[in-house]
């Protein structure tokens, strides 16, 4: 081959002058000194087994680099250019680097790349080492623990991990995010239910260790066919990627771009930067060299090849820096688990506590407002709609005692979302329009009234204080209802009713007078009583609640707004204050340490969790109607339709206890035999048989809703309301008052159905005092 003493000097890491001397002095050298030259290369070729060794076992090692070298078969030969002697040489060595994302507190991404930098290789049978400048090539393993100061993973921990990567949902998460905190947070999140404490960071690199372990044990597999080391866990991970193409994109971390750099191309794919470097036939022109080739001439190419790696390597530290300012830019961003980074709005960090909201899909306008834990923006997409985004911030005392938790945004939206959507859905006119991401929803616009609005069930915290005298667990019945002005320099005073009125407040084109006060204090004891009832079949004691309302700009009415989250409200699990889940137990730390912290995480993780489940309900109900006739159909399918307002499911069945008994007492046997607790409602008109029938056969509660004439009225409804002894049917005319008796009855044990009734309530009562308003002041 032509060239191969020099080639052979750079690809087996000899000085470039030994080349050169090697080509004038070959001819002068006895046959011994040749073969014992070809054994001392061999000898020097890199991997060698003891390097490989003192890695080879760590199963918590990271490898920063994995060198790959390509046999001498596969080297090009040529007889023309010099070009194509620069292919063959850069062909020789083909350099794919991982981008990894090393934890703050293990090693950072600078002193990575800093660590990948040449190391002076010694020379076998030498006392020599190869300059610096010529080992552009050559890459120090580095081996990265697992962070966590020092905590290693245990078996079961390593399992616990492994078994929620299974699961199908995180794979697809993992696969699909281009940010993937939140999904390590869930991780972590799962973890901590199995009672392993593991942070975000420790999840993903104990994951990509394990991912790229498992896949250079099988690239070894493949080379060389006798694996040096063993995985642990191979099996399970194996059962996770076996499916997965093992493409150099499932090497690399989801949060950075894959960095590949071939050297024979001199090419940087460098992602989202889109560096591309111009190969060396750019730069030199291809000169054809005779069989000899020159000292000054592989001098020049030893150059040229030097100076290239180091283009290559100066383009990777930026990239690398880039990505850490990245990395850094995701602690502040909160973005969608799936957001698109190209379709983020990017809001300058003007501030360390900015947060870039998560809406992929929304186009965010100025910021409207911003508290200690949330901040408002414009939805210009959206009129008379805006984003509240929350903080990872906790606070105490008007922001006197303030401390940053992790994940307490996703927390505190998860918490309010479903609290909204659980009163919107009982019929609580609220601000809320929908949940947007994990750390922010949508609201309707509203000008805020700066009143908090307390409802107390039990006396505890700040109103012991001001009620000396008074015992903490004292009761209230009705609950009692407090108002606070929001002024933080002067600790949010205590008002009354008529401060408020005196006030004069206007909002949103609304002045705020005894009505709209009325209807907050009023609106104030209902959803407090939804909540308290919506927390029972959990078991826990609502204390207390502070809620706030505003008025939509758009239809000028008044709407509870802001966040219903754990800092609103004070929870005690089986009605023990020692057991509180609230921002109680943040407010009662003595001295806020890291292991605190977690603690008061631990309690809004418990809160968050148990919130989803106000929404659903162990209890089922039905209600059938039977109705003597077809003729009765338009009767009953109002009973049906009212029915539905409730979320109360209704059957139509058509059966007469005059000419069919037998076949009725088997439609109730057949309702009976499920198990389903059904309250019955009897449509007969003229002689109402079925009613006395059903309610003197049936345990189940039976409801008599004939439907009178104009004609016979008067004389029918008395077989309804005369009855014999032992018989007990209540009669209502109305079909809607026939439904709600039932939901009255199912409301007992289903507080969902409570919530519809008590929300009713609610309405009506702001429906007659509106009108009353209306009233006096057209009369005014």
């Amino acid at each position: 081959m032509k060239f191969f003493n020099e080639l052979d000097a750079i690809l087996g890491h000899s000085t470039m002058e030994q080349a050169s001397k090697s080509d004038n002095d070959e001819s002068e050298r006895p046959p011994e000194w040749t073969e014992a030259k070809s054994e001392k290369d061999s000898l020097e070729m890199p991997g060698d087994t003891g390097e490989e060794d003192s890695v080879s076992n760590m199963s918590e090692d990271l490898r920063v680099a994995d060198i790959k070298k390509v046999s001498d078969s596969e080297i090009l030969e040529d007889d023309g250019d010099f070009a194509s002697s620069t292919l063959a040489a850069s062909e020789a060595t083909q350099i794919k680097k991982e981008t990894i994302d090393i934890d703050d507190d293990s090693i950072s991404t600078t002193s990575e790349d800093r660590s990948c930098m040449p190391v002076a290789k010694r020379i076998v049978g030498t006392d020599n080492h190869i300059p610096l400048e010529e080992t552009q090539n050559h890459f120090k393993v580095i081996t990265v623990n697992d962070t966590g100061a020092g905590k290693h993973w245990s078996d079961n921990e390593v399992r616990a991990l492994i078994n929620i990567w299974s699961d199908e949902k995180i794979q697809q998460m993992l696969e699909g995010a281009t940010r993937n905190k939140e999904i390590f947070e869930e991780i972590a999140r799962r973890l901590m239910k199995r009672g392993i404490d593991r942070d975000w960071k420790q999840c993903r690199t104990k994951y990509k260790n394990l991912k790229y372990e498992y896949r250079a044990l099988q690239k070894e597999n493949e080379h060389l066919g006798n694996p040096r080391r063993k995985m642990r866990f191979y099996d399970e991970v194996d059962c996770i990627l076996r499916r997965q193409p093992l493409s150099p994109s499932g090497w690399g971390c989801e949060s950075s771009s894959l960095l590949s750099v071939s050297v024979g191309d001199v090419t940087a794919n460098t992602g989202s930067l889109g560096i591309k470097r111009k190969t060396w036939t750019d730069e030199v022109s291809p000169v054809p060299l005779k069989k000899s080739a020159s000292e000054n001439t592989i001098l020049h190419f030893q150059k040229l090849l030097t100076e290239r790696v180091h283009t290559v390597t100066e383009g990777k530290k930026l990239l690398l820096e880039r990505l850490c300012k990245q990395e850094e830019m995701q602690d502040l961003n909160r973005t969608q688990l799936y957001a698109d980074p190209s379709a983020i709005q990017q809001v300058p960090a003007a501030a360390p506590a900015a947060m870039a909201p998560a809406a992929s899909d929304l186009k965010l306008g100025k910021k409207v407002n911003e508290g200690k834990t949330k901040e408002v923006y414009e939805l210009p997409d959206m009129p008379g709609c805006v984003l509240m985004q929350s903080k990872d911030q906790i606070t105490a005392g008007n922001a006197a005692r303030k401390d940053r938790m992790e994940g307490k945004a996703a927390i505190s939206n998860t918490t309010t979302s479903c609290v909204f959507q659980l009163l919107q859905e009982a019929g609580i006119k609220t601000a809320f329009v929908r949940k947007q991401s994990d750390t922010a929803f949508v609201a309707a616009h509203c000008e805020m009234i700066p009143i908090e609005w307390v409802c107390r069930r039990i006396a505890t915290g700040s109103f012991l204080k001001r009620n000396p005298g008074v015992k903490e667990g004292y009761k209230f019945y009705p609950p009692k209802i407090e108002m606070f002005y929001k002024d933080d320099a002067n600790n949010d005073p205590q008002w009354s009713e008529e401060q408020i009125i005196e006030a004069k407040f206007c909002f949103g084109g609304l002045t705020i007078g005894q009505t709209e006060v009325d209807i907050m204090a009023r609106s104030t004891q209902a959803i407090f009583e939804i909540l308290e009832k919506a927390w029972q079949p959990q078991n826990c004691t609502l204390v207390d609640l502070k809620i706030e309302f505003g008025v939509n700009i758009l239809t000028k009415e008044i709407v509870l707004a802001d966040v219903i989250d754990n800092d609103s409200w004070r929870l005690w699990p089986s009605g023990d204050r020692s057991q509180q889940k609230d921002k109680q137990s943040y407010r009662d730390l003595k001295e806020v340490t890291p292991e605190a912290l977690q603690m008061v995480k631990r309690n809004f993780e418990w809160v968050a969790e148990r919130v989803e489940m106000l929404l659903k309900t162990k209890s089922q109900g039905r209600v059938v109607v039977l109705m003597g006739s077809p003729s009765d159909l338009s009767h009953c399918e109002k009973i049906k339709k009212a029915c539905a307002t409730f979320g109360i499911p209704c059957e139509l069945r058509v059966t007469s206890a005059h000419k069919g008994p037998d076949e009725t007492l088997r439609i109730k046997a057949e309702y009976e035999g499920d198990g389903i607790p059904t309250v019955f409602v009897a449509v007969a008109g003229r002689s109402n048989g079925l009613g006395p029938v059903m309610s003197g056969n049936t345990a189940y509660p039976v409801v008599n809703c004939p439907p009178l004439s104009a004609d016979w009225g008067t004389q029918d409804v008395w077989s309804s309301l005369r009855l014999p002894s032992g018989l007990s049917c209540p009669t209502t005319l109305s079909p809607e008052g026939a439904a709600q008796f039932a939901a009255q009855i199912f409301g007992l044990n289903n507080h969902l159905v409570w919530a519809k009734l008590r929300s009713n309530m609610l309405n009506t009562w702001i429906s007659l005092k509106q009108a009353d308003k209306k009233l006096r002041e057209c009369t005014l």
